[in-house]
């Protein structure tokens, strides 16, 4: 049985703007009630609400999980940035960096982040902009990502921000928001997690349709009735309705549920590929053994 009483999925998203159709939040306690999804304020949820639902509304010793990289590759090549002074030599370092270079932009965005001249060889970005130090075919990994695509999933490097399937933009975006919560919410693996209360950790979506039962090519649910089927997969009483939804609040209802499925089997917290080392630069995703 988990420690935690409450499980809690964001589907998080690196868009400009201050408000933005790619953010969801989902909640569910223990048991198997089904998960639900939380009111953003003002119709749409900002980066800046959702960190402020952490520090003051999110529910006590809670499982966080966060659709995103909060990291970037650093194992490969002994370095996130090799070749450049400003290069951190930890996750922490590499946050407030981030937060150094766009500080300015609104709503926690790094969005220019990756045009910097020291960090620009090291992305792929837009208009067919791709960093001589980016890495040959899908770009450099972190060894979590070697360990997902071991398990026969597609991951794309955080260094990639072309494409709709990149993560890049929003992780990006979440280390400013790691930086912002300064320690007051641990995140798991660079932080030991605690004997008790809250704790974070990164997921990827596609781990939790996977267990839901999605095959590979199908692991995004549009409809009410493919969640519940994946949502029964894992233990979870339905969603109540019918008709369609869209991935982001899909993603985060499922995600919810499979975190409170998972979060007590001892070897999630274990991983074969993670070691000190990797727990302060790379980090890694929670499902991935």
């Amino acid at each position: 049985m988990s420690r935690f009483a409450h499980f809690v999925a964001i589907d998080w998203s690196g868009a400009r703007g201050s408000r933005h159709r790619g953010i969801a939040l989902a909640w569910c306690g223990a048991g198997r009630a089904a998960p639900r999804l939380v009111t953003p304020p003002h119709g749409l949820w900002s980066r800046t609400a959702v960190l402020d639902w952490l520090l003051c509304a999110a529910p006590p010793d809670a499982l966080i999980g966060f659709d995103l990289g909060p990291s970037l590759p650093f194992a490969d090549r002994g370095a996130f940035f090799p070749g450049w002074d400003a290069s951190p030599g930890d996750a922490r370092g590499l946050w407030s960096l981030v937060e150094t270079l766009c500080g300015g932009e609104p709503d926690l965005g790094a969005a220019g982040f990756a045009d910097h001249p020291g960090a620009a060889p090291h992305f792929r970005r837009h208009g067919g902009r791709t960093g001589e130090a980016f890495g040959g075919g899908r770009g450099r990994f972190r060894v979590t990502e070697y360990a997902q695509a071991a398990q026969g999933l597609k991951p794309y490097s955080n260094l990639n921000l072309v494409g709709a399937a990149q993560v890049g933009k929003a992780s990006l975006a979440g280390m400013r928001l790691f930086h912002a919560l300064g320690g007051r919410l641990p995140l798991w693996p660079f932080d030991p997690l605690p004997e008790r209360g809250s704790a974070m950790v990164e997921i990827y979506t596609a781990i939790a349709a996977r267990d839901a039962g999605r095959p590979p090519h199908r692991a995004k649910m549009r409809s009410l009735a493919e969640l519940n089927a994946g949502l029964a997969m894992l233990g979870s009483a339905p969603v109540p309705g019918d008709g369609p939804i869209d991935d982001h609040r899909s993603d985060a209802l499922l995600s919810a549920a499979w975190l409170r499925a998972v979060a007590s089997r001892e070897a999630l917290w274990h991983p074969a590929g993670l070691n000190p080392a990797i727990a302060a630069t790379e980090g890694w995703t929670f499902g991935v053994v």
